[in-house]
């Protein structure tokens, strides 16, 4: 059978090539078609088009690259409409692929299949319209959301979560961790966009440079260059880890962490973390934050748990001095370090064993042979 992907980010790009290698083993025949990135070539896809093209974010961003969004939009519909898929198998990336599926649906009657829901649970909850009209069947990674979905009158299936997998599969790689040297390391991960390091880089360092015994060493996001680094960390001195962010995580002793997937990671290594995340004009939008969010945490660990293992500062909450308040008792045997710890060993049990990916190629192949 033929499988045209669509993913729009370096996580998206990785999730789908794990899912396209788990489609392979089971059908001997498939063939693969993309917009994604390396990884989903390395598995297998023929890339039409790189993510890198079109990976916009910001209302200026988009509004100033609308032309090469527009055009990449186009460019997808007709390259899929002509190569006539047995199946169209989304990931995240929702302004584009809830578009795409609409004109799919449409004009084409070709099964739309979700892999890793948009996060319309945290805001933009409208587009739960959209998925209903529009995906024949959505296969989530994260288990508090379906009960969220069926509040929604939306049946959807937990596969598990892939990060759980791209853990097994480091530790099961031989890679080397980071080398320790006897002191406590500090992982920093600031994020994957420019404007989140640029934001975010900043006060973390300003938070533990006095702080004794302890070793920070950042890891850098793929795709950003080691002089973009260098403008942001100015003359800190600190450490930087290209390419090995679970070798660190191995390594650590604690970790500051802007939101997002790096927060699970971390939780799943059990390092225990600090979340920071700053955002434009704090104060403000830290007034106007219940107005658009409709969660109560912004970390993947605490939202899986269901409470609030890992302290989360944001906007205005994101100060030099919150921060070392927060770590500072993560750097010993305290009763924060060991709740962040016990939180874990939960957070775990909710996720589920490996095997997200076999999951959902076995489940998407059996919808397309029934």
């Amino acid at each position: 059978m033929k499988y045209y992907l669509v993913a729009g980010e370096a996580s998206g790009d990785l999730h789908a090539s794990n899912l396209i290698r788990s489609i392979a083993a089971r059908d001997s025949s498939a063939q693969f078609r993309c917009f994604g990135g390396d990884m989903m070539s390395a598995a297998g896809a023929v890339v039409v088009r790189h993510y890198r093209d079109l990976a916009y974010m910001g209302l200026w961003p988009v509004i100033s690259h609308l032309g090469t969004i527009l055009n990449g939009a186009r460019q997808c519909f007709s390259d899929l409409a002509g190569w006539k898929p047995d199946a169209v198998i989304l990931v995240d990336y929702p302004g584009f692929n809830l578009s795409l599926a609409k004109k799919v649906r449409k004009n084409l009657g070709i099964p739309v299949y979700y892999y890793i829901s948009p996060k319309i649970w945290a805001w933009k909850t409208w587009r739960i319209c959209n998925i209903r009209r529009d995906v024949n069947e959505l296969f989530s990674i994260l288990p508090f959301e379906v009960d969220w979905f069926r509040k929604h009158k939306y049946e959807i299936r937990y596969v598990g979560n892939p990060t759980v997998d791209e853990i097994c599969a480091y530790r099961k790689s031989g890679q080397t961790p980071v080398q320790t040297d006897g002191r406590k390391i500090v992982a920093i991960l600031a994020g994957s966009r420019r404007h989140e390091i640029e934001r975010n880089l900043p006060p973390m360092l300003e938070a533990i440079k006095d702080i004794e015994g302890i070793r920070p060493i950042l890891a850098c996001a793929p795709g950003i260059e080691p002089e973009f680094y260098d403008s942001v960390i100015g003359q800190s001195g600190v450490e930087k880890v290209f390419g090995n962010t679970f070798g660190l995580l191995e390594s650590s002793y604690a970790a500051l962490v802007t939101s997002g997937t790096a927060t699970l990671e971390t939780g799943v290594f059990e390092v225990p973390q600090v979340v920071c995340y700053r955002m434009p004009v704090p104060k403000l939008t830290a007034m106007i934050r219940p107005l658009l969010l409709k969660i109560p945490y912004v970390s993947l660990v605490n939202l899986v748990s269901g409470t609030e293992v890992v302290p989360e500062l944001l906007a205005a909450g994101l100060t030099v001095e919150n921060i070392r308040r927060q770590l500072i008792p993560l750097l010993s045997d305290t009763p924060q370090r060991r709740a962040q710890l016990e939180g874990y060993a939960r957070m775990k049990e909710i996720l589920g064993p490996a095997g997200a990916p076999e999951r959902a190629a076995q489940q998407i192949i059996g919808l397309l042979q029934r």
